[in-house]
């Protein structure tokens, strides 16, 4: 497995750690003015793709689009610096506020919904966004412009998918614990709801009269397939907290059927888990789900819908394994839906906009306790918890070459934050880096700035994308102290 290879072959830990030169000194803070507009700020240095080939036609770049649509749009040179679409990160270092960002390609985001878009030629469908792997405003405008729905977790989701601009005929509203103040709303705007419970049943049909209007319902089954992921993001087996039964089915069909003016049952879904790298869990699952649908069929219910959630993995390690892409997915079931005449619903997050976004920090120093070596960065588990949370592993390198003399050791990549459990990294093999130096997380874009806090007082980070033109926009602004005093205002 890649996780293996990885882990297994960095050296033994060096008892000392040579101190970075200090020749190298944190470079000083950029005299290029920053633009705050809304629209695409221009970097000094060359900002696309043409530019920087007329400079070096013979340098390669990463300015063409991937042959694999998921493959990684952060990639290092020949020169040794890393790029995005044919940008160097370190230009946009030195042209934005000093402080650690999440840095997105929009193209990729683009590239991975087409993946799915075409994956699913043939087929009547819905691609259903996860907003709760990136809430950005922005990048949610886009993929709704590219014909995205959206699924949706809290009221406060509906609310700004709604703003942004989403069908709600597209919008499915999912959760174990949904409130009947948002099943109202969802009601009112006739996003389809997935049914999770007996008590999530009784919600929605007092939403449905509450708004005067019949709820589309979906029920959400746990099919009990190991996804064979993390147990934290498991979410269809038998013990989740999520779905219902396969045995309580009849007792939620009787139930729907006693609410005829309320309900109308168009569908079934379930929600297997995340970072999924096998696609025949996938049709494990579809095969089951489509046999509940005949049952139900057969009882007089008109339904049309089979969601199979999403889940689908990426390649965090960036050891060249070959994962499955949308097609492959899409292909396991994809006879099984023409077979029942169904459209489909997907919900990918993660597959959609994890690979298009680096969280891109700067060095503050490097240290060694007792066999440990660390780098310390500006970023810190507030930008990025899930290798504190699940122990998770993001790949992680330097942005620029470092000196020919830097001693490559294997470090703990560190924050700030005053925990132990302040890691982005361990045992990863790196050259020595001088402070200043740039240092990228990869794989950046799903359950990083959604989950991020601001533990500590760490304000949550500004967030921009290359746009297809190479130009660099800000798409969130960074948290300030000053909002911080805001909550506390006319107290």
């Amino acid at each position: 497995m890649a996780a293996t290879h990885l882990l297994s072959h960095s050296p033994s830990l060096p008892k000392t750690l040579k101190h970075p030169s200090t020749q190298y000194p944190f470079a000083p803070n950029p005299t290029f003015p920053f633009k705050t507009s809304p629209k695409s700020l221009n970097l000094r240095s060359v900002l696309n793709v043409k530019a920087l080939l007329s400079q070096n036609p013979a340098k390669t770049l990463t300015s063409d689009p991937p042959t694999n649509p998921f493959q990684h749009c952060f990639s290092k040179s020949d020169d040794g610096f890393l790029y995005c679409e044919g940008l160097k990160v370190q230009d946009v270092m030195d042209s934005v506020e000093r402080r650690p960002f999440y840095l997105y390609s929009k193209p990729q985001i683009t590239r991975n919904f087409e993946a799915y878009n075409e994956a699913l030629e043939g087929l009547r469908s819905i691609i259903g966004y996860a907003i709760k792997a990136n809430n950005n405003y922005k990048i949610l405008e886009h993929l709704r412009k590219l014909g995205c729905g959206a699924v949706l977790v809290s009221g406060n989701e509906l609310r700004l998918a709604l703003r942004a601009g989403f069908d709600p005929t597209r919008c499915i509203f999912n959760g174990n614990g949904k409130l009947l103040e948002d099943l109202v709303l969802a009601a009112q705007e006739g996003v389809f709801v997935n049914v999770d419970s007996e008590f999530d049943l009784d919600n929605i049909v007092s939403a449905a009269r509450i708004a005067g209007k019949k709820v589309n319902v979906l029920l959400r089954i746990n099919p009990d397939v190991d996804p064979q992921v993390h147990p934290y993001v498991a979410t269809g087996n038998k013990n989740s907290k999520f779905g219902i039964r396969n045995e309580k089915l009849q007792w939620f069909l009787d139930a729907v059927k006693e609410h005829p003016n309320e309900l109308k049952l168009v569908g079934a879904h379930c929600h297997l888990g995340s970072t999924i790298t096998k696609v025949d869990i996938f049709r494990d699952a579809a095969v089951l789900m489509v046999n509940y649908i005949d049952e139900i069929r057969t009882q007089g219910f008109e339904i049309n819908y089979l969601n199979i959630g999403g889940g689908l993995g990426i390649d965090y390690y960036h050891a060249g394994a070959v994962l499955p892409t949308p097609r492959d997915l899409i292909d396991t079931v994809r006879e099984l839906v023409l077979s029942r005449d169904l459209n489909l619903i997907i919900e990918p997050g993660r597959s959609l906009i994890a690979n298009t976004c680096c969280l891109v920090n700067r060095v503050t120093g490097v240290k060694t306790n007792g066999t440990k070596n660390f780098v310390v960065i500006d970023g810190s588990m507030a930008e990025l918890i899930r290798p504190s949370l699940y122990g998770a592993y993001q790949h992680i390198e330097l942005v620029s070459p470092t000196p020919p003399d830097a001693e490559i050791s294997t470090f703990d990549v560190v924050g700030p934050v005053c925990e132990s459990a302040d890691f982005l990294g361990k045992d990863r093999e790196l050259p020595t880096p001088p402070q200043g130096a740039g240092l990228v997380v990869h794989d950046a874009g799903a359950y990083c700035m959604s989950m991020a806090s601001t533990y500590n007082l760490k304000m949550r980070p500004p967030e921009y994308w290359v746009e297809e033109d190479g130009s660099v926009a800000k798409i969130r602004h960074g948290e300030t102290f000053e909002d911080h005093m805001r909550y506390f205002e006319g107290l």
